[in-house]
């Protein structure tokens, strides 16, 4: 015998019409300083001291916690998902992406900008851990929001379209994976200082060239590509903070596959200097 569909009167419970509970006001929310919590945790960051900075952000998510600050949790969930990803940590990066696109739903927030960045987030995590099906997924979703909420200049709008490349690259999608590369370039090109992003997309089409046509066939483009990025990662004009030096560590050994040794020794040196001085 079939079970009879339930009626939404099932899955609640009575509630008594005597009863003042469901009148009670709750309790109100206590936001948390998130620029001063995000200043400080670049300050870890610039410094390398990947252990501080969650021990920072596990601070404040029980602080936000506490004040039922839901947009301070959103924002610290992402902040850590990105920090677990940055240091290889599976479980934990996977647990705060899933708190985090809860907390998507829960706000009612869906076609915000800050879904995007979450989506994004989420999906670059994905992408990490080897998980190229899931990525696109919620890359799709990011593209509809970012695309509909951003100007065409946005970084986050360049970031997304690197990001996803990764993707598209994994999933042997090259001929897309390389328009959402040039797309990236394009955006950023319009940005003050995106030459860190464009320097790091022209190592991702070194990568995409290689996969698709081969070390022997690609080596040409690959070489103008590699070549492209080292000029720009030396404009003098960049300054020399974390995030240079954090993208100075990042593409360094990359330059070292494709046999640039040197540069990928200066480069390193040149990182390691900023995190000691900041």
């Amino acid at each position: 015998m079939d079970k009879e569909q339930m009626d939404f009167t099932d899955y609640t419970d009575p509630i008594c019409p005597f009863c003042t509970d469901q009148f009670k006001k709750q309790a109100p929310v206590h936001p948390i300083p998130i620029s001063r919590v995000l200043e400080k945790l670049d300050e870890h960051l610039g410094r390398n001291d990947y252990d501080s900075a969650e021990k920072h952000l596990l601070y404040w998510l029980g602080e936000a916690e506490d004040g039922r600050d839901k947009h301070g949790m959103l924002t610290i969930e992402n902040e850590l998902m990105g920090l677990y990803r940055k240091t290889n940590r599976k479980e934990p990066a996977l647990d705060s992406l899933n708190k985090a696109v809860a907390l998507i739903d829960e706000l009612g927030i869906g076609q915000s900008a800050a879904a995007g960045t979450t989506y994004t987030n989420a999906a670059t995590v994905y992408k990490a851990f080897s998980m190229p099906e899931k990525s696109m997924e919620l890359f799709e979703k990011a593209i509809d929001i970012y695309e509909k909420t951003l100007s065409p200049d946005d970084s986050r709008l360049g970031g997304l379209y690197n990001n996803l490349g990764l993707t598209l690259t994994d999933l042997k999608r090259f001929d897309e994976a390389k328009a959402y590369y040039n797309k990236a370039i394009d955006v950023m090109k319009q940005n003050r200082y995106g030459e860190l992003e464009i320097a790091i997309t022209y190592l991702n089409l070194a990568d995409l060239a290689t996969a698709q046509f081969g070390a022997e066939e690609s080596e040409k483009i690959v070489d103008e590509y590699i070549e492209k990025a080292y000029e720009l990662l030396n404009k003098d004009y960049l300054p020399r903070n974390g995030y240079y030096a954090f993208v100075c560590e990042k593409c360094a050994p990359i330059f070292g596959y494709y046999g640039r040794f040197l540069y990928n020794k200066e480069l390193s040196d040149r990182a390691r200097e900023i995190y000691e001085r900041n």
